[in-house]
């Protein structure tokens, strides 16, 4: 199993930056027509934590081949990314939605627009879009999204029902939610994140794999907060 390290520093509200990743995911959610509520499952599937009494996405998280690392400061997390650069890792897994930088990286301006909420959530809603067209299903399409081996896969399907069946409203493997339903915030007695762990020991393509024979999408511009 992974070490999860959790490096703690900072002055700031650990819920205020759980809540950018979610707000991000509604925003990137609304803008492709993914439901709210599979993207903000996705973030704490790949990078929740923790906070007090409930459980969160966290913006400042890199996982690198198989290890997980939550850090207090974007500022932190990013030099910590670039390190790891410098000595020659590109298999890195990035920010709220765990986009990997080898795979994924040249879709992004840098290495710091990666841990960009909004940046991240929408290329993880346009990509996972894309895999419920191929797929038809979201549980599917989520398991995809982790990886493209179907033994890591399913685990991630596993993980991601189990994470979809904590909001109040009914989970639907297909579709939107239906007409004035809200998604609620997960809370309560979550497990800890997946954050790649099963992948740590082979060759891995990160948490958002490529599609076959697709190189990286181009982000969609004008959609910073």
């Amino acid at each position: 199993m992974a070490l999860l390290t959790v490096l703690v520093s900072a002055p700031n509200p650990a819920s205020a930056w759980a809540a950018t990743c979610e707000r991000a995911a509604r925003r990137a959610a609304a803008a492709y027509g993914v439901p709210d509520r599979v993207l903000q499952a996705i973030a704490l599937a790949e990078s929740g934590r923790p906070l007090g009494q409930r459980f969160g996405p966290w913006p400042w998280t890199v996982n690198a081949a198989g290890e997980g690392h939550w850090f207090e400061s974007r500022r932190e997390a990013l030099d910590f990314a670039r390190a790891l650069h410098a000595r020659g890792e590109r298999n890195l897994d990035l920010g709220c939605f765990q986009i990997n930088y080898r795979w994924h990286g040249s879709a992004f301006s840098s290495m710091a627009e990666m841990f960009d909420p909004v940046a991240s959530a929408m290329y993880a809603a346009r990509f996972l879009k894309q895999l419920h067209r191929e797929t038809g299903d979201w549980v599917t399409a989520a398991g995809a999204y982790h990886s493209r081996k179907e033994v890591h896969a399913s685990r991630y399907r596993n993980r991601f029902r189990a994470i979809l069946a904590r909001f109040e409203v009914p989970a639907s493997t297909q579709g939107d939610p239906p007409a004035g339903s809200t998604d609620r915030t997960l809370q309560g007695n979550a497990t800890g994140p997946l954050l790649s762990s099963a992948r740590a020991h082979e060759p891995r393509l990160g948490s958002l794999v490529p599609l076959v024979q697709q190189g990286p999408m181009p982000l969609v511009q004008g959609l910073k907060p």
